[in-house]
């Protein structure tokens, strides 16, 4: 029934419950992984332009780890990884179609309005997938995703 799961990751700790979650059903149902990082570009709408080569490299580093780490979680499983630049959720959904995922698994924090974006990512996912899309619920973890934070921070 399955055969590829899309695994989108922002690269937090709180991703880990998404991934037991891909891992349990590509392992039940022998499907391959697909793990998406997306570079936001909206980010970028607030940098002045010099920055922005800087901060692409540095989330597009951000997003190599995330997928890296995401993609050792899975033994026995075919794993591929891939990162993109845009808006997440319309990538999201264009990696889905091109991909020929038959389920998406992602993180959500559910609806309240002052969680960070990935709410209304999943929500717009659920919205507009063609295919199912399992939604985890990870609003009580810890938020540790380091995304543009983290690219502007001169550590």
């Amino acid at each position: 029934m399955y055969d590829t799961v899309l695994l989108p990751t922002d690269g937090s700790e709180a991703m880990e419950t998404v991934v037991e979650h891909a891992r349990d059903v590509a392992e039940r149902r022998g499907a391959d992984v697909h793990v998406l990082y997306v570079v936001d570009d909206r980010a970028f709408l607030t940098l002045d332009d010099d920055r922005i080569p800087e901060v692409t490299d540095r989330l597009r580093e951000e997003g190599e780890r995330a997928t890296d780490e995401t993609a050792a979680a899975f033994d026995g499983v075919t794993v591929t990884t891939e990162i993109r630049r845009g808006n997440p959720a319309d990538e999201i959904l264009a990696a889905a179609d091109e991909r020929d995922a038959d389920l998406v698994v992602m993180g959500t924090h559910g609806s309240d309005p002052t969680r960070n974006m990935l709410g209304s990512v999943s929500q717009k996912v659920v919205t507009l997938s063609s295919v199912p899309v399992l939604t985890v619920d990870i609003a009580e973890t810890a938020d540790d995703s380091r995304g543009i934070d983290a690219a502007l921070s001169d550590d």
